[in-house]
């Protein structure tokens, strides 16, 4: 019998190619996006069905899973894949911004996660893998706490989560990934400014330039998408998956000196 995969923010990017991937493999994937009238290409593909889910939406969350699971009858793994990033000075930021951070990176997993549950448990067991970041373990890029918050909580949700959902046979695996050279991910961020206050511009206009330059420290996609399938396949049972030579380098250096040092080291790339 075929096996199911659940994948969130499938419109592009790392979700639409671990959704090809997958498909390519011999799964059923079911590709959730918050706008599948727009979508073309995934519809080539036989065993992938999509359906519509904004993440945010509690009931759009039931639904996607209630659809998908008429649709394949089983959900195997899911992957919470959907996710933003808002950037820039804290006091700059608007109410909107801050509570869609949250909501979309944390309050979005949680959504799917709580839905998934009566399924797993019905069948005795799943597979959840979350999509986190080196952001989520460490603080790398300033003006970034929006952001780091997110991720540092889907850490923690994760891990708490461990010790309820083992004794269920459900499996909780987490991914931290950088930047890929598929997800465009600079056009995807939202900036707080506001062009009366100055005080963050050379910080933020620091931060710009590292974006703008860091083509050469990017991941190939495909080397996360791999990680994913070694998990949702059982190849591979790591709980926590740091992929790529800077994120592997920054952790070394966040475990091998005290939190000031390593504050500093960061600090002083952006001085």
């Amino acid at each position: 019998m075929k096996k199911t995969i659940f994948i969130t923010g499938t419109s592009s990017g790392l979700g639409k190619l671990t959704a090809k991937y997958f498909a390519e493999q011999g799964w059923n994937v079911a590709a959730t996006m918050r706008s599948p009238e727009r979508e073309t290409e995934l519809n080539a593909y036989e065993n992938i069905k999509i359906f519509k889910l904004d993440v945010t939406k509690k009931d759009e969350v039931e639904t996607a899973i209630a659809d998908a699971l008429k649709t394949f009858d089983k959900i195997d793994v899911v992957v919470n894949n959907a996710g933003m990033g808002t950037y820039g000075a804290l006091e700059l930021a608007n109410e909107d911004d801050i509570d869609w951070q949250f909501a979309v990176n944390v309050r979005g997993p949680i959504n799917v996660i709580r839905a998934i549950l009566p399924h797993f448990r019905e069948i005795g067991g799943g597979k959840i893998i979350n999509i986190s970041s080196w952001m989520g373990l460490t603080t790398a890029v300033p003006v970034g706490s929006l952001y780091n918050m997110s991720k540092f909580a889907l850490e923690g949700l994760t891990e708490g989560l461990y010790y309820e959902l083992k004794p269920l046979n459900i499996d909780l695996h987490l991914i931290e990934q950088g930047g890929s050279s598929d997800n465009n991910f600079q056009h995807n961020i939202t900036w707080n400014t506001n062009p009366s206050i100055n005080a963050y511009d050379a910080i933020v206009n620091k931060v710009k330039e590292v974006f703008a330059n860091s083509d050469r420290g990017l991941d190939d996609p495909m080397d996360i998408v791999s990680v994913i399938y070694s998990l949702a396949t059982g190849e591979n049972k790591k709980f926590r998956n740091v992929i790529g030579k800077m994120g592997n380098d920054l952790l070394a250096m966040r475990s091998a000196l005290p939190i000031e040092q390593y504050l500093e080291n960061i600090a002083s790339n952006y001085g």
